[in-house]
């Protein structure tokens, strides 16, 4: 276990004394629910910027078939490594 000293104004103290919350299970709870939230909030960024990506363009069999014959037949006359 580890043991921080925080400070905070004296009423903030008094309050949360008051309504229990400065007890080491409350604050554990509250931390790993800040946690949990934070991860979240960081899942739902990660997925709007995957989202804000362009993908490129689908191309058909055909399509894909057509851009490999003409890679390959640049690389036959030495225009492509």
């Amino acid at each position: 276990m580890t043991t921080i000293q925080i400070t905070l104004p004296d009423q903030l103290v008094l309050e949360a004394q008051n309504a229990g919350l400065l007890n080491a299970s409350c604050l554990e709870q509250w931390l790993r629910e800040q946690l949990r939230k934070q991860h979240i909030d960081e899942l739902f960024s990660a997925m709007d910027s995957m989202n804000a990506i362009d993908e490129p363009n689908t191309l058909s069999p055909e399509e894909m078939a057509k851009e490999i014959t003409a890679m390959r037949a640049k690389r036959r006359t030495g225009t492509v490594n």
